[in-house]
């Protein structure tokens, strides 16, 4: 039977680093998967005034993208992405049409500002709103408690995050 996981956590993170790495081990290991990541998916422009992060374009989007890669032989679909509450989640889970397992990865807020500042380095209102973002976020996802196991990154290259990430999945 197919399965999903979301990797969701604040912005700067690791997210689609890790779902990609995580694509790559379950390759390593024969199991047929899909890397989907949730930004590509909503990325259009202009947005909705009551949907500024186009969450309905995702979600339509995430059905057709999931259900091909599903048709293709895909056992295993890894997502990433954020999601801020349980209503959100269920949305996601019913989106791709398969049990979903939701893994959140910590990483302390001063080492997400600095990597945050690696990736804005020419873009200081950018730097400026993510940086704002990721710890609003964090407290979002704290209150929330979307996700069935958590992992910290702050110290652990992605690889080691991902494997830790396939462990809690597979447990």
């Amino acid at each position: 039977m197919a399965t999903a996981l979301l990797i969701t956590g604040t912005v700067g993170v690791g997210k689609t680093s890790v779902a990609d790495t995580v694509g790559d081990l379950l390759a390593g290991a024969g199991v047929p998967n899909a890397v989907i990541d949730l930004d590509w998916l909503r990325r259009a422009w202009p947005t909705p005034p009551d949907d500024p992060f186009n969450g309905a374009l995702t979600l339509r989007n995430l059905r057709a993208v999931a259900a091909n890669f599903l048709d293709a032989g895909a056992e295993r679909l890894v997502l990433a992405g954020v999601i801020e509450d349980r209503a959100e989640r269920r949305r996601h889970e019913e989106a791709v049409g398969v049990p979903m397992t939701v893994c959140r990865i910590h990483v302390a807020l001063p080492e997400v500002h600095r990597r945050l500042a690696g990736r804005h380095t020419n873009d200081a209102s950018g730097l400026d709103w993510h940086r704002k973002r990721a710890g609003e976020l964090a407290e979002i996802l704290d209150r929330a408690r979307v996700a069935d196991f958590d992992v910290d990154g702050t110290h652990a290259s992605i690889a080691e995050v991902a494997a830790k990430v396939v462990a809690g999945w597979r447990a």
